[in-house]
């Protein structure tokens, strides 16, 4: 007789560990988590809020960083298949909820590959200030169209890197780990030597803990609130690493050791970072993206700021080609799910899904082309198109992210036993962990229509708000519209049908590179 297991097989499940090659470490993983989470920039960002951004940082790890270990390491042991929270979904939930938890898990990377081009120029602009301090930020890249070259090469250099072996690419990504962690702990201690050298706090620690300041505008909640998403929005990705989910070696100690010492590096990092920037520039005077290389200059000398710059320029730059191949998987596995052409399941001759990643990098191009070249043509605002995405995007994030955590109720109803040899911890505290989860989903995606993320370009909160609405309703309906077009593309068939009909073993001997 047939099992639940066999009724739910996915034609991805048979495809793709064939396509691809099992590379993929504990360390790798490991790197590809903090690649994926860890934004040091956030941490400059987040000052903004003052010493109540401690709070955020501690509760946002402890309900949303935490808890989605949990769920993840449960998930990713039931089905450590390609795609993660695809899979995981379509698994529970079936075929149309497994497709829209991919497209909005996919969703946020062509986006972040032009925030993170976006950051690889700043952090050029901050070196060559520390450089010259003759000169005024921004010295170099003052155009628009400038910085928007600088995002099209950074897409376009990711995309060439994920083109090659997965071990040759994630050997160089594994580089920049190390060169991430020393900038990571200069700027923590920037606010050590600050101090050493007799420099009293920049930012009063004795006042400002109050997380609930700010001017009441959404449903009679302040405006410090959204401070609260935008920390959720650094820790977004937990499970990202596991989209390779059969590239990986080690099995349950790979996602165990990945989501341990992940997250100890991410909370570590953050708090860090957060306090050494603080202590040397007061809270809400620093640079929202290069604080961090800011506070190294003013504490250690602008020599030592200007490394610290040029060495993140390039962290960004390499993590943008994690991004690439990471968010890639997604839209190589709904290619071998016939929900998007079969051309997009193909992988060149070094066994990666190339066409994915081309397709991905196409589209992020297409954004940064909208936002540099359209929108911020000549002397216009490219920000304000841009903070759509980016804020947008967030909320797109978190639906994807509540399914993850909703994912676990679900998982013991549809695979009783499966769950129950895979899990390691009382059913009672994963439940309590999916709840949570979900709640703090629901809490940040509110937060953002408290306040604007880019009051400059947003007047009104009233037009902020309704940008997001309206980015939100699009992104939604084109992920529902998607599926439907790829329902009727298949004729309504089910992979078990389609695996029946030896479409897997075709795909295989076509998919396959020659020789």
């Amino acid at each position: 007789m047939a099992t639940q297991a066999d009724k739910n097989v996915m034609i991805s499940e048979k495809v793709a560990p064939v396509l691809v090659a099992r590379t993929l470490g504990p360390f790798d993983l490991v790197v590809v988590f903090v690649a994926i989470v860890l934004f040091i920039n956030n941490s400059a960002g987040l000052q903004f809020a003052g010493p109540s951004v401690f709070i955020y940082w501690v509760v946002a790890f402890a309900t949303f960083l935490i808890t989605g270990a949990f769920v993840t390491a449960q998930l990713g042991r039931m089905f450590p298949e390609e795609g993660s929270l695809y899979v995981w979904t379509h698994k529970v939930l079936g075929p149309f909820w497994g497709f829209f938890a991919g497209f909005v898990a996919w969703w946020p990377g062509p986006v972040a590959l032009v925030f993170i081009g976006i950051l690889v120029a700043n952090f050029l602009q901050q070196f060559a200030v520390f450089v010259k301090p003759s000169c005024a930020f921004p010295c170099i890249l003052t155009e628009n169209w400038q910085i928007g070259i600088v995002v099209l090469v950074v897409m376009w250099f990711s995309a060439t890197m994920s083109y090659l072996k997965m071990r040759v690419t994630q050997n160089y990504v594994n580089v920049q780990f190390f060169v991430y962690s020393t900038a990571i702990f200069l700027i923590g201690l920037a606010g050590v030597v600050w101090l050493l050298k007799g420099h009293p706090s920049s930012t009063n620690f004795a006042h400002g803990w109050y997380p609930f300041q700010g001017e009441k505008l959404t449903l009679g909640l302040p405006y410090n609130l959204t401070f609260f998403s935008f920390a959720i929005l650094a820790l977004l990705g937990i499970e990202t690493p596991l989209n390779m989910g059969v590239e990986v070696t080690g099995g349950e100690k790979a996602i165990r050791t990945y989501l341990l010492w992940g997250c100890i590096i991410v909370m570590a990092a953050y708090l860090w970072t957060t306090w050494g920037n603080m202590v040397v520039i007061k809270a809400g005077g620093a640079n929202g993206t290069t604080g961090g290389a800011e506070a190294v200059g003013l504490a250690m000398g602008r020599w030592a700021g200007a490394a610290v710059s040029l060495a993140l320029a390039w962290v960004f730059l390499t993590v943008g080609v994690v991004y690439n191949y990471a968010f890639g998987r997604l839209v190589f596995v709904s290619g071998l799910e016939k929900r998007l052409p079969h051309q997009i399941g193909k992988v060149n001759k070094n066994k990666v899904p190339a066409n994915a990643i081309t397709l991905q990098t196409v589209i992020a191009s297409i954004l940064a082309i909208v936002v540099f070249f359209v929108t911020g043509a000549g002397n216009s605002d490219p920000y304000k198109a841009f903070y759509i995405l980016y804020a947008g995007v967030t909320i797109v994030w978190c639906i994807s992210t509540g399914l993850l955590f909703l994912d676990i109720f679900f998982a013991k109803r549809r695979e009783p036993e499966l769950f129950e040899r895979e899990r390691r911890i009382p059913l009672g505290w994963l439940y309590v962990c999916g709840a949570v989860g979900a709640v703090i989903n629901l809490f940040a995606v509110l937060f953002i229509f408290v306040g604007s993320w880019y009051p400059s370009g947003f007047p009104t909160l009233a037009e902020w708000d309704w940008w997001m609405l309206g980015f939100t309703v699009v992104s939604v309906v084109s992920g529902v519209l998607i599926y439907v077009i790829s329902q009727a593309a298949r004729r309504g068939k089910t992979d078990e049908q389609f695996i029946a009909e030896g479409v897997a073993q075709a795909e295989i001997r076509e998919d396959l590179p020659s020789g």
